[in-house]
């Protein structure tokens, strides 16, 4: 564990809360811009074009149009719950953010602090553990709408998050046997050494069968076709939302384009090197033909943000091309894949990275 954790001041703790949140509604904007100007190019449209340069304040405006929509609860909800779920749905997507990396220690205001709010020696086990949570919120706004088509979309979502997250588990099992960490920052350091003194030592090597796992799992945990099944607009209207409306439909809306970028950094974060940037290290690039790139400190760590901001972006637009290229699955369909296709992968994957770290024996 990083010795700076813990030794932040209060402003400093609060001053990265902020600037977390900030970046993910502005990361939310962003993706819902992203994704209707990638769909309008694949379907041959122009996409929004019309609010701000090449639509860029579209979804601004959209968002601030939820928000000011009139509120309409109806009278056979349980209106505590009612009010409640788009919260429980909401919260935990963003404070799974808590422990991502973005970044190595940097130099604020003269204080040293690593690029992360917070660490935790379990920070694996706390993302699964909070990323459950919002499931809770799905199933109370299904059953306190008191109506047919939210309450089915709920049932589903349970089916279907349970049916994948333990597919996902165990894939982030061989990620946490190979790296002997179960610390986000250490697996992202970790992923910063050179196999033979030229290859990359990241997660995609070691674990491309529990990344194919972890992203398919991923992307049915964020709700998205072709596993918007708790949704499903052709049949249950708009699914477990179907009775909410303004600001309580948005808080709905922005959680599952939060869980999109949350999927991306994940992924980025264990199989692709995080912040890392092969061959560069605390005083520049290094390369394996012998040759050294001097560069400043602030240089070194602008560049693993940026790096970081790239891969995030990079798996955001994958999984937005997957959504409008793949049909949606039937249910049957759904639940073959999570138990016996992922489930299976994933629990021989589990066996063979235990076999391989323990024929590879002690580690230094």
């Amino acid at each position: 564990m990083n010795p700076l954790f813990g030794t932040d001041p209060w402003w400093m703790s609060a001053l990265k809360a902020v600037a977390i949140f900030v970046v993910l509604v502005l990361l939310t904007l962003f993706n819902i811009w992203a994704e209707r100007r990638v769909v309008a190019r694949m379907q041959q449209r122009i996409g929004p074009n019309r609010v701000g340069p090449q639509g860029l304040l579209q979804s601004l405006m959209d968002g601030v149009k939820l928000a000011l929509k009139e509120d309409v609860v109806p009278k056979a909800v349980d209106k505590a719950v009612f009010i409640l779920a788009p919260i429980i749905a909401t919260v935990p997507a963003f404070l799974t953010w808590a422990v991502i990396p973005f970044g190595p220690d940097v130099s604020i205001f003269g204080h040293r602090t690593p690029l992360q709010l917070t660490d935790f020696p379990v920070a694996v086990l706390y993302v699964l553990a909070i990323a459950s949570v919002g499931i809770y919120g799905i199933v109370l706004a299904g059953w306190s709408s008191g109506s047919t088509y939210p309450l089915l979309g709920g049932l589903r979502s349970t089916a279907q998050m349970i049916s994948y997250e333990i597919a996902m588990g165990l894939a982030l099992v061989g990620v946490v046997l190979t790296y002997d960490t179960l610390d986000l920052q250490q697996i992202a350091r970790a992923q910063g050494h050179l196999i033979g003194g030229w290859l990359p030592a990241w997660g995609i090597l070691y674990q491309p069968i529990g990344f194919l796992v972890f992203l398919v799992g991923g992307i049915a945990e964020s709700k998205r076709t072709p596993f918007d099944l708790p949704e499903s607009e052709s049949e249950l209207i708009s699914g477990y939302f179907t009775e909410y409306s303004g600001a309580k439909h948005f808080m709905f809306f922005m959680s599952d384009f939060v869980e999109v970028v949350l999927v991306a950094a994940l992924v980025t974060t264990l199989y692709f090197g995080g912040w890392q940037v092969p061959y560069l290290l605390r005083d520049g690039f290094h390369f394996p033909w012998g040759s050294t790139l001097a560069l400043p400190a602030l240089a070194v760590s602008l560049l693993g943000v940026v790096a970081f901001i790239v891969k995030l972006v990079f798996f955001t637009i994958l999984q937005i091309l997957l959504r409008w290229t793949l049909p949606r699955f039937r249910y049957d369909q759904l639940m073959q894949l999570g138990w016996k296709g992922l489930l299976p992968v994933s629990l021989a994957n589990v066996v063979a990275t235990a076999a391989l770290v323990l024929l590879a024996g002690p580690r230094a």
